[in-house]
């Protein structure tokens, strides 16, 4: 059964430096509970490209992957498809806009 939530987030940081971190696949393991082992192709998120990660739970490694599915920087807006263990994937679709010139909104469902 598909569940669907969008879970949001202010960020005090400005809303380019916010995007950038969004689209840099490489610093990903930086702020999420995963360790980022290979992106192909590198460089910045575009479609297509695969991010291999693992995350350690339960005395063991976990394979994570993210498929880049579509990337509007017009939109500031990523989409992403997450293959975690068990069969469960995920549809990630998020959007990042501007509070003021010091914070932003990060939408993640």
């Amino acid at each position: 059964m598909p569940i669907s939530i969008c879970p949001a987030a202010n960020v005090t940081a400005p809303v380019d430096v916010v995007w950038s971190v969004l689209t840099d696949p490489e610093s990903y393991g930086e702020w999420w509970d995963a360790r980022t082992e290979v992106v192909d192709p590198p460089g910045s998120a575009t479609p297509g490209q695969i991010i291999r990660a693992s995350t350690h739970t339960l005395g063991r490694n976990w394979p994570v992957v993210i498929r880049v599915v579509g990337v509007d920087a017009a939109r500031r807006v990523v989409d992403l498809e997450t293959s975690l263990p068990f069969g469960i994937s995920v549809r990630n679709h998020i959007i990042c806009s501007s509070l003021d010139p010091t914070s932003s909104l990060v939408t993640f469902g």
